[in-house]
């Protein structure tokens, strides 16, 4: 009985310990805190913005934003197939209090250039935290 009670004891302190580590963290951005910012010329810069929480004890978390960038005319066409263009950037941001905020911005180089009356139009605009596997299209 003595060895039952004790073996009883042992899992219920096993499991106190555990617990707590398991619901430390729930990654998640902060939906109304994401923005991407088209700026520079014919809009050829595009900066995204947010916050994440959720985050536990981490120290720093990985962010990478991809999106497309297309030349598009005034008719609202593409005037070329080859002017589109992926492009991605990524950084690491501290986590403070289980959240971090990021800002991360990407510059389009297409070929041949984009000039007015064109204009740079972005979509497929993704963020991903690759530390915890969490992404977030716009």
């Amino acid at each position: 009985m003595r060895r039952l009670f004790l073996i009883a004891a042992l899992a219920l302190a096993a499991a106190a310990v555990t617990a707590p580590i398991a619901l430390a963290g729930s990654p998640h951005f902060v939906s109304n805190t994401l923005s991407a910012v088209v700026s520079g010329t014919n809009g050829d810069t595009l900066t995204v913005s947010g916050k994440e929480a959720g985050l536990g004890d981490e120290d720093q978390i990985h962010i990478v934003v991809t999106a497309t960038a297309s030349c598009i005319n005034p008719g609202g066409k593409h005037p070329k197939a080859e002017n589109k263009q992926s492009v991605s950037g990524e950084g690491d941001f501290p986590v403070q209090n289980g959240k971090a905020e990021f800002e991360i911005t990407v510059t389009a180089d297409l070929q041949p250039n984009c000039s007015p009356p064109m204009t740079i139009q972005w979509s497929d605009i993704t963020v991903t935290d690759t530390t915890n596997g969490i992404s977030k299209t716009f």
